[in-house]
């Protein structure tokens, strides 16, 4: 397997842009690239074995162990990517953790309204000519234009309201579970693991821009009232590859989280990471970080990559983000 602090390409490739074969290069700035709205292959002779239906009258993927509830179980939330519930491979990962001894209930983040499949931009090599580079570039502006539009319906002040009436449902439903574990556990892939970091800190309401920038109260409208502190909703929490993930995010983090990173990601720079990295230490929160070298953006999600360095780090990711919730 992988090793997380070692690099896995020869020195000549660590000099070029990390595009996997089939993939298009991520895009820049504070949104979603390529993996956080579209699926990999799914690997040959998986397929999802949990059910849809509704919790708390929110739309969840459930995943359960074969011995539930005669074994006692944990329960673990699966925070997707843009891709959704109904994304088959979010479905198998559910169901991989749910081998190990969880309820997993992965709930609709978007109400119906996954994120926009990038299949509508070109592929790259389609045309050498100028005027098929302008028409790349022109469809890459507009799948950005879009995602962007897509983002802004799905902001902080939809998301976590989706989630509280899920975790007040979990409690009820799957009292069993949450009571077993001591609390709710939970992991997060790239859209969804920005809602890690929210999940595991004690905070006020906060008003956000899509990109998790904070916009200041308006008092006269009484924003500004200092409502009282909520959180955190979960015992401990994992994620990988989040995006839209800002430096206000990692304060009042009290849950212990585990960190899947990629190496030079414009979906979660390195600054933002670092400087995350230092209120966690400063503020003692248990926390572990791992960046891993030569992967894509949304590597640690189930999809199937030609590249064995890719697999081996898809079953390390795994493994990091399994032991940690295991262990707490």
């Amino acid at each position: 397997m992988a090793d997380a602090d070692v690099a896995t390409r020869a020195p000549e490739s660590d000099a070029q842009e990390n595009v996997i074969p089939g993939d298009t290069p991520a895009q820049t700035g504070p949104t979603m690239g390529e993996h956080c709205t579209s699926d990999r292959p799914t690997p040959t002779g998986l397929a999802s074995k949990g059910e849809l239906r509704k919790l708390g009258d929110v739309d969840i993927y459930l995943a359960k162990p074969d011995s539930y509830p005669t074994n006692p179980s944990k329960l673990l939330l699966l925070l997707s990517s843009g891709t959704g519930i109904k994304s088959t491979n979010n479905q198998i990962q559910a169901d991989k953790f749910a081998e190990e001894g969880f309820v997993v209930v992965m709930p609709d983040l978007f109400e119906g309204n996954p994120a926009p499949n990038s299949s509508l931009v070109p592929d790259a090599e389609s045309g050498t000519s100028i005027l098929d580079r302008i028409k790349l570039k022109a469809a890459e502006l507009a799948k950005s234009l879009v995602i962007d539009e897509w983002l802004a319906r799905h902001t902080e002040e939809k998301v976590m309201p989706i989630l509280e009436k899920v975790i007040d449902a979990c409690k009820s439903e799957f009292a069993d579970a949450v009571g077993n574990g001591g609390g709710i556990y939970a992991v997060g892939y790239c859209f969804g693991g920005r809602y890690i970091l929210l999940l595991a800190s004690e905070r006020s309401q906060v008003l956000t821009g899509w990109g998790g920038s904070r916009k200041p109260a308006d008092e006269e409208a009484g924003e500004g009232a200092g409502p009282a502190k909520k959180g955190p909703y979960i015992k401990a929490g994992a994620l990988a590859h989040a995006t839209l993930v800002s430096p206000d995010d990692f304060q009042g983090l009290k849950a212990p989280v585990s960190l899947v990173c990629v190496e030079s990601d414009p979906m979660f720079p390195d600054d933002v990471r670092e400087t995350g990295e230092d209120i966690m230490s400063k503020e003692s929160v248990e926390h572990e970080v791992q960046v891993y070298p030569g992967v894509p953006h949304g590597f640690a999600v189930v999809g199937d990559y030609e590249d064995a360095n890719i697999k081996d780090a898809q079953i390390t990711a795994y493994e990091q983000m399994l032991r940690w919730i295991k262990e707490h």
